[in-house]
């Protein structure tokens, strides 16, 4: 069985490029304030001030994809950061130090030097850390975001905490900008983020019909634009078009894996330069990924133009990484029942212990809340050196072979 690729992926390609050139354009030419942003930092500030954004992790997932991380995070080691941090850190540092970038296809030569680096740690220190050195680099500002986590509920206190911080960010960003941050133009920006969020979600939710239209894997490939583009139509405008194909598979009851038997979900880090190699396995295997954590948190529900720093606050703060293990549980029982998962897949990223979530005992207590198998398998989202195929090969097969059993066992019950 051959996993069916989505006909959208040329559109795909070409409004990344657009992208990729027009900010390698703006720090080329000077024509346009660049700032580097974090994937879930305050963009829509950014682009209402007329910033180019670059978004340091999509850089580094472009190398775990194209497989040459390896090759640039030992110099990133060689100048005293650990091999047990962030990959996307050391690889990215590690790279620039080489005078290399996976934007070469573009013919964007270096990445692009930012007039600010702009961090929000509701992901993890690490972003911090990262920014800092090319801030120092380069001596430009770097400034943010300090994010709570193991949040419990979203309090009004927290939002109005963050919300401050980004108000903060204003005056320093407009002196860079050489501009002025008007309510009319930061109001478009966000109404054009809610808009791709909201087309992002339904795209997703797609995956709730069986069989599924799309996999994780689809949606690690699919996200580019509401990473990188939130708050430029060219994103929204691709999302309809991918919605459009999605509609159709639905309605024509096609699957992205054929013969579909068992549903799973995926809970952590893409595995970026074994996602073909995995997804083949589970088409194989005939077997689809309907819904993960990461491909989720770029839906930001709360955002609202009619109160823009608050609701960009709490969307913020509503992020599964940010959560306690009590809400985080609550979320993955609520999709698995939604998207009807037959087993969770959780990967424990080796250098990303804060989109790990299988060390503190959810596996096994997901196991007994929802009656369903899991698994856990050992990996990292770029570092190759901490995968093994074969072992992750022989304990999928065996994992599916589980589900089979509970299945036989289900239809015996039922006869």
């Amino acid at each position: 069985m051959k996993r069916r690729v989505l006909e959208s992926t040329a559109s795909l390609k070409e409004t990344m490029a657009g992208y990729y050139l027009e900010l390698g354009q703006a720090a080329a030419t000077k024509s346009a304030p660049v700032a580097w942003c974090t994937s879930t930092g305050p963009v829509e500030i950014l682009r209402a001030l007329g910033y180019k954004v670059h978004f340091p992790e999509n850089h580094s997932s472009m190398m775990g994809a194209a497989r040459t991380a390896n090759d640039y995070m030992t110099r990133a080691h060689a100048r005293g950061y650990s091999q047990d941090i962030c990959s996307y850190l050391t690889a990215d540092i590690g790279a620039f130090l080489a005078g290399e970038t996976p934007f070469s296809v573009f013919g964007i030569e270096e990445v692009p030097k930012p007039d600010v680096l702009v961090f929000n740690t509701n992901q993890c220190r690490d972003v911090r850390d990262w920014y800092e050195f090319f801030g120092r680099t380069w001596n430009v500002p770097v400034i943010g975001i300090e994010s709570p986590h193991m949040i419990e509920a979203v309090t009004e206190v927290q939002v109005d905490a963050i919300a401050s911080q980004m108000e903060a960010l204003v005056p320093p960003l407009e002196e860079i900008a050489g501009t002025r941050l008007t309510s009319d133009r930061f109001g478009k920006i966000l109404n054009l983020s809610k808009e791709c969020v909201d087309l992002w979600k339904s795209c997703l939710g797609m995956a709730t019909h069986q069989p599924s239209p799309l996999t994780f894997f689809d949606g690690t490939i699919h996200m580019g634009p509401v990473v990188t583009m939130r708050g430029m139509r060219e994103a929204n405008e691709y999302y309809r078009l991918f919605q459009s194909e999605l509609q159709k598979r639905v309605d024509d009851g096609v699957a992205a894996v054929a013969g579909e038997r068992f549903r799973l979900y995926w809970e952590g880090m893409p595995i970026w330069g074994k996602l073909r190699e995995l997804s083949e396995l589970f088409a194989a295997l005939a077997t689809t990924i309907v819904a993960s954590t990461y491909c989720n948190s770029w839906i930001f529900d709360a955002l609202d133009a009619d109160d823009p720093f608050r609701s960009m606050a709490r969307a913020s703060l509503e992020l599964f990484i940010v959560r306690s293990e009590a809400p985080k549980e609550s979320y993955i029982e609520r999709v698995v029942r939604e998207f009807s998962v037959d087993g969770i897949v959780f990967h424990d990223s080796r250098t990303c212990a804060t989109n790990s979530n299988c060390r503190y005992g959810m596996p096994e207590r997901l196991r007994e809340r929802l009656d369903i198998p899991v698994i856990t398998i050992e990996g990292d989202q770029i570092d190759l050196r901490c995968y093994s195929s074969e072992q992750t090969r022989t304990s999928l097969e065996g994992f599916i072979e589980q589900l089979e059993d509970r299945s036989h066992a289900s239809r015996g019950a039922d006869g």
